[in-house]
């Protein structure tokens, strides 16, 4: 009896160790990354602010907001997964400001997609107008405004959230970890974010659809660039694949919710853990990458900056070879 008791406690033993480590491997294989990316996504984001044609032009303005609410979303991401990691369970009010605030981001991406599309479909439809259309001041509303249905969003969500009787519950200290599905508390929050996810990418796959058969017609005129239209419609193929992985974020909840019924635990939360790869952390890191590789203007100076601590420690070295 107490060597079964024993073999028992050495195989329980056995199984948190594994699990410690199977902790720290994921958490290091999710972290090391998504630091790499943060660093190229701040990189690009002070690059678009070092030169006066970066802060002067409407698509890198667009830019530099889409870049900005990807970093914010990685960034508070990774925070909530080292958190759930580290087995720390937060409060209702703690847990509700992060995801709100990540939610925030999730859907300005999307939007800012949208008004990128459409800039570019009148810079190629409507070449002549374009500069008196698309101004630096058309851009900051419009950007502005996207924040805006954003932020309403975000407020109804909160809403809804304070029909909840939390003063019901014995204490505020959540019994699972912070996430979006943890927040989702009733069913009308439930449905309201279904509903609302739904519209939102309905109106923007429809928005750079029509961008881009607006270009494709506008292409075969003989009056317009064909250099310029093809380079658009190449940059909305890029948005919409950007949507797409986007969109995959959306239907990340309802995955995991259906597999937590048919699998166990320890094969959710590994099966979790890929998809949070694939589908949060992938996405974030795509538009520094296609900007910063496509873009000829972007390129020097994003190389230059990412690389300028290498030159200048390569400098001194070659000046002191040659005294």
């Amino acid at each position: 009896m107490l060597n079964g008791n024993q073999s028992l406690t050495n195989s329980t033993a056995e199984q948190q160790y594994q699990g410690i480590l199977e902790r720290a491997l994921f958490s290091t294989l999710t972290t090391v990354p998504c630091c790499v990316f943060l660093f190229i996504n701040g990189t690009m984001l002070f690059t678009l602010r070092s030169k006066p044609v970066f802060r002067e032009t409407s698509r890198y303005i667009l830019l530099y907001n889409l870049l900005f609410a990807d970093t914010v979303q990685m960034t508070l991401s990774q925070l909530l997964y080292i958190i759930a990691a580290c087995r720390i369970r937060l409060t209702y009010p703690v847990c509700g400001v992060l995801t709100m605030i990540a939610d925030l981001t999730n859907e300005v991406s999307p939007l800012t997609l949208m008004v990128m599309s459409l800039e570019r479909y009148v810079a190629v439809c409507y070449p002549l107008r374009h500069a008196t259309i698309i101004t630096i001041r058309s851009t900051g509303v419009a950007i502005i405004v996207v924040w805006a249905f954003c932020s309403l969003n975000v407020l109804t969500r909160v809403i809804l959230l304070l029909e909840f009787p939390f003063e019901e519950l014995e204490s505020l200290q959540m019994k699972d970890f912070c996430s979006d599905i943890a927040m989702l508390i009733g069913s009308m929050s439930d449905h309201y974010d279904k509903a609302y996810t739904c519209f939102l990418f309905i109106s923007a796959t429809v928005a750079i659809t029509s961008s881009y058969i607006g270009v494709m017609i506008a292409a075969r005129s003989a009056s317009t660039d064909k250099a310029s239209a093809r380079k658009a419609r190449n940059t909305l193929l890029l948005h919409l694949v950007q949507l797409g992985l986007s969109l995959s974020s959306t239907i990340y909840n309802p995955i995991l919710i259906a597999l937590s019924r048919i699998v166990k635990r320890l094969v959710f939360v590994r099966v979790q853990n890929v998809f949070y790869m694939c589908i949060f952390l992938f996405p974030r890191c795509l538009s520094s990458l296609i900007y910063g590789i496509r873009d000829q203007t972007i390129r020097p100076v994003l190389v230059y900056h990412l690389c300028c601590r290498l030159k200048l420690s390569v400098v001194p070295a070659k000046a002191e070879m040659s005294t």
